[in-house]
Formats: C-alpha cells, structure tokens, sequence
C-alpha cells in the first residue's frame, strides 16, 4: 500500500507544471509542510515490516529530496521572471505612506519661540563671530584686567597674545559691541548664539551653551521700558499669571543691574527640586547699558541710553520641558529627541 501511494505521488510531482506563485505555494503546503504528504508517509512508514523498510525507506526519500528540488526549482523560476517587472503587482489605488518628519531639537524650538517673541516687540536678530578678540569680549564691556572671566578657568583662549588675546567668545555680548560700533541709535535686537566657558561637564553645567542676549538703545530709554519688556516676554513664554521679581546684582557693562526670578512653572511657586524649594527660578539678567559702555563704542551717553539683558536657553528649556539634565541637549539620543515636536520647514 505504502509502496503505491509512494509511486503515485512521485508521478505527480514530477507531472507539476506551475503557471503562478499561487500554484507554488499550493505544492508547497500540499507536500512539505508539517502535516503535508511527504510527512504523512514517513509516519505511514513507521509501520511497514522490518523486511520492507530498506527498499521502502529509499522509496521514500527519493520521493522528498525530489518534492524539495521541485519546489525550490519552481520558486526560482517564478523569482527569477518578476525581477524586470513589478507593475503587476502594483497595486495603485492603495494610499501612499505616510511622511515620517524629524523632531526639531528643543533648543531650536525654544530659540525660535524666544525670537518670535521679541519680533512682536520690533526686536531683529543680529549675529557675530564666535571667536572674538579681548576687546569685543572683555574690554569694551567693561571687564577690567583682573576680573576672573578673564582667567583660564572661564574662558578658552586660543591666542597667546598678551595684547590681543583671542578667546571662543564667553557670552553674545560681544555682537552688541560690534552692532554699537557699526551702527547709530536707534538699536533694538536680539542675539542668539553658542557660548564657551571652560567649566566641568555635568548636569547642571557645560562647557558650551546657548544664549540670548538683547539690546534696546534710544533716547529716554528707562528700567521702566526694561521691567515691561521683559514682564511681556515672560508672560508670552510661561503664560499670563506668571509672577517676575527683579533682584539687584552686579555686572561689569550694566548700571544698575538687577537678575530676573520667575515662579517655577513645575511647582506652581510652592517649592520643588528644581527651584530648590523656594518656588521662584533665575532665568535671566539685566540692567541698564552702562555709560562707560555707549562711550566705549562711540555713542553719546548724554544723548542715548539703553538696557541690555541676557539669558541661557538651556536654562528655559529646562523650565519648560523639565529636563534635569543639560547633558541630553548635546547627546543626540533619539529616545529623548523623538519626545519633541516635529514641522513641516
């Protein structure tokens, strides 16, 4: 009995003549998958007469290896004939896939939003070198020989010039300089751009880092006009109700100089880790341009006056993305990029 079945089906095979893959992929599940044919037969054989088993046993693997062979032969065959041609089946009515867009990186979005911001209050961007000279960096802003910014531990200096030296630029003060220089009052803008301090890496610090700084210069300019641009900007970032305090402080290009605290817009205002429990967070410094600076760069300080104030974006994007970690803006990890926003450009 096993013996005919065996010669049939052998027949059969090699009587197999595929018009299609379908035709392929019936042979295949007809004689060599788990509970095809071929498998059948060989449980079938388990019983057949010790006398029997050499003569069938032979039989029975001629009649696989020649299923196996025929299928991979047909297969190939029809493989082999769709490389030219794909259009049949390609099916056109079906929806394309979908655009998969990038994430902007948070510093950009926080940067953009900043300058959208002060674009409503007539501000332009304006920007400079990022290699500066001392005196774009340090002297025209009033840093005397002995200030600390000026020693190794702060900044990066990349010239041995003692008249002259050259330094990676320690804040975007430096376009201010250069845009006074340039230009005649009226100024009003806004500088956005990468800064260097040769500080330990860490999560609450960095050897580089990005800021806006901003400089309005005029006549009649008061801290009045500083105070309500800057109380609009917080509101527009943070949202209506978020409450400003001004702090004194000192800067060597300001006079008088003040810091701006926010309340912390993780915990409300009622304490947290990041405001360190006192419910209000640092996020700027400001103060009126001093007199010293204007003549420096070749502006009457009796005829104009101006504010000036800068910020960290780092420093923003933490407050509004609560990253506790300054290191992940410079990582390029996509498990942390992915989290933000994408748009069309």
């Amino acid at each position: 009995m096993l013996q005919s079945k065996i010669q049939e089906y052998t027949e059969e095979i090699r009587a197999f003549a595929p018009s299609n893959n379908e035709d392929v992929e019936n042979f295949r599940l007809k004689f060599l998958v788990a509970k095809g044919i071929v498998r059948n037969l060989f449980e079938e054989f388990k019983g057949v007469p010790s006398e029997q088993k050499r003569l069938l046993g032979k039989e029975l693997n001629e009649l696989k290896n020649l299923a196996e062979s025929t299928y991979e032969e047909a297969k190939q065959k029809f493989i082999d004939s769709s490389d030219g041609d794909d259009t049949e089946h390609l099916d056109l009515s079906l929806p394309a896939e979908g655009m998969q867009l990038g994430s902007r990186h948070p510093l950009s979005l926080v940067r953009k939003e900043i300058i959208g911001i002060f674009a409503k209050l007539g501000f332009v961007v304006s920007e400079g070198p990022e290699i500066e000279d001392d005196w774009h960096n340090f002297t025209a802003l009033n840093f005397p020989p002995e200030h600390p910014a000026r020693d190794m531990q702060d900044t990066f200096f990349i010239s041995n010039d003692k008249e002259n030296p050259i330094a990676l630029r320690t804040h975007t003060s430096s376009v201010q300089v250069r845009m006074m220089e340039q230009g005649k009052p009226p100024f009003r803008a806004i500088m956005p751009g990468r800064v260097y301090r040769n500080e330990a890496i860490s999560a609450r610090a960095h050897c580089f880092f990005h800021q806006v700084e901003g400089l309005y210069v005029d006549k009649e300019v008061s801290f009045a006009d500083l105070k309500q641009t800057l109380f609009y900007f917080v509101q527009e970032l943070f949202g209506e109700g978020t409450k400003v305090r001004f702090r004194p402080s000192y800067f060597p290009f300001t006079e008088p100089s003040a810091e701006m605290d926010i309340s912390c817009s993780i915990c409300k205002g009622k304490g947290c880790q990041l405001c360190k429990q006192s419910g209000w967070v640092e996020i700027l410094g400001c103060g009126m341009v001093d007199p010293q600076v204007l003549e420096n760069c070749g502006i009457d300080s009796e005829e104009f006056s101006g504010f000036a104030f800068g910020m960290g974006i780092e420093r923003i994007a933490n407050l509004k993305y609560e990253i506790r970690d300054l290191r992940l803006f410079s990582e390029n990890d996509l498990r942390f990029l992915s989290q933000f926003d994408s748009e069309l450009i």
